[in-house]
C-alpha cells in the first residue's frame, strides 16, 4: 500500500529523497501530517534522539521546512559515514 502524497509538493520531495534513503515515512498522528524514521539503529549513530522528525502538513515556509529535512536525512552519521566510505572507496 502507497502512503498518501504531501498536499506540498516540495516536502513531498524531500520525503521521497528520505525514502530513497531507506528512511520509513508514517503518515497521521496528533498534530503533525506524519513521521519520519531513521532506518539505522547504530549506537554511535548522531541521530539518537533526532532520528523521529515530524513532518508538518501546512507549513509556514515549505521550502525551508523540506530542506529541513533533507538536512536531517543527510547529517545522519550513519549514512555520512556510509557516504564517506563509498566516496574514500572510489578514490
Amino acid at each position: 500500500m502507497s502512503r498518501p502524497t504531501h498536499p506540498k509538493k516540495e516536502i513531498e520531495e524531500a520525503l521521497r529523497h528520505a525514502e530513497g534513503h531507506g528512511w520509513r515515512i508514517d503518515v497521521g498522528g496528533s498534530h503533525a501530517w506524519g513521521r519520519i524514521y531513521c532506518p539505522f539503529k547504530d549506537v554511535e549513530c548522531r541521530c539518537g534522539e533526532f532520528c523521529i522528525t515530524s513532518i508538518w502538513s501546512t507549513p509556514k515556509n515549505p521550502g525551508n521546512h523540506a530542506r529541513a529535512l533533507r538536512r536531517v536525512v543527510e547529517n545522519c552519521s550513519t549514512h555520512r559515514n556510509q557516504r564517506d566510505a563509498d566516496h574514500d572507496a572510489k578514490e
